[in-house]
């Protein structure tokens, strides 16, 4: 079986690779295990910074799906997924060449920068399946987008070009495709140069600013998510999204 996600260590430069083109880079369980595996690992003496790409046209459409729906227990491991890269000592640019859905955009913007594809969009349509953010990326949902953007990816759901994005400042770089790769090994060539044990204690600095909103009591939540997660619409979403129908919501 090939792998799904590759790794290759050049000098400073570690590269993750999600090796899954011809299902548009969904993650499957084996991948998140690789994934959250990939970036709890300490970095190699030489490593300065880590570049998560992806294979074929689409950056990555989200969670692997099925017709039995999403499980809280996997929501779980997809946050756990997520606060990996995160936290990463280092830090990790995601080149995002094409879509970047649902848990693809999470991915994306729980990296340190961006840079995308002008006409890739970046999208969180979980409403339109009937399932919810946690508490967890709905908090790097504002973090990054702002509360007005954050608004219009998670209760409108429609997909937004990653140029509007650059726009807005949400993420680091835009470029046309053609040029998508020399302004992406630009700032890695610059991280590159950097001084590991710097960044590793501003970003740790910037990772304890910014985690804040984790303290904020919100475990009146917890069981508004659970309803969600095991509710008819919930599976319904889901459901159609597979099949490639329109769903048919009840809100039970």
């Amino acid at each position: 079986m090939a792998e799904l996600v590759l790794i290759e260590n050049a000098g400073a430069v570690r590269t993750v690779t999600l090796a899954r083109p011809e299902k548009r880079n969904a993650i499957s369980p084996e991948m998140m295990q690789a994934i959250s595996e990939a970036f709890e690992s300490e970095p190699r003496d030489e490593e300065r910074v880590t570049v998560l790409r992806a294979q074929g046209p689409a950056f990555c459409a989200g969670l692997q799906l099925s017709t039995a729906g999403v499980e809280e227990d996997e929501a779980r491991r997809v946050e756990n997924m997520f606060d990996a890269v995160q936290r990463y000592p280092l830090p990790v640019v995601a080149v995002v060449q094409g879509p970047a859905i649902a848990g693809g955009c999470e991915l994306a913007l729980h990296c340190d920068f961006v840079v995308a594809a002008r006409d890739a969009p970046l999208a969180m349509p979980l409403a339109q399946l009937g399932v919810t953010t946690t508490w967890f990326l709905t908090k790097k949902i504002i973090e990054a987008a702002g509360p007005v953007t954050a608004r219009e990816f998670l209760l409108l759901g429609a997909p937004i070009t990653a140029q509007r994005l650059y726009d807005l400042g949400i993420i680091a770089r835009s470029a046309d495709a053609d040029k998508l790769e020399a302004e992406a090994d630009v700032l890695i060539a610059q991280l590159a140069a950097n001084a590991p044990l710097a960044m590793r204690t501003m970003k740790a600095m910037l990772i304890k600013k910014m985690s804040f909103l984790l303290d904020i009591e919100h475990g009146e939540f917890d069981e508004p998510i659970r309803h969600v997660y095991a509710s008819r619409d919930a599976v319904e979403g889901v459901a159609a999204k597979v099949q490639r129908r329109t769903p048919k919501f009840t809100g039970k």
